[in-house]
């Protein structure tokens, strides 16, 4: 099995998550961030502050590109919980 990142707690964040179905090691990388998006919008944050703190961008300064940042690490944060968990899982159990 071939070694995977391990998650990031100063993560490089691309303007972009991962799209594809299978996870990557940026998502392993950023999962820490994924957990990070899901509190902060269970907790009702204002997105805003959520891409500064979390996702480095400045929606003040390029909107446009923290919006898509932001909504892009939020959809793969979703995927996680539905479908990339199992992944990880199955991954798990390799290694046992």
């Amino acid at each position: 099995m071939v070694p995977r990142p391990k998650p990031s707690l100063d993560p490089r964040i691309a303007d972009e998550a991962p799209t594809v179905p299978e996870l990557t090691n940026y998502d392993y990388e950023l999962l820490i961030c994924y957990l990070r998006l899901l509190d902060a919008e269970a907790d009702g944050a204002d997105w805003r502050d959520v891409v500064r703190l979390v996702l480095k961008a400045d929606p003040d300064r390029d909107y446009i590109r923290a919006r898509r940042r932001y909504e892009t690490h939020l959809a793969r944060a979703r995927w996680m919980t539905e479908h990339g968990y199992r992944h990880l899982l199955t991954e798990a159990d390799d290694e046992w």
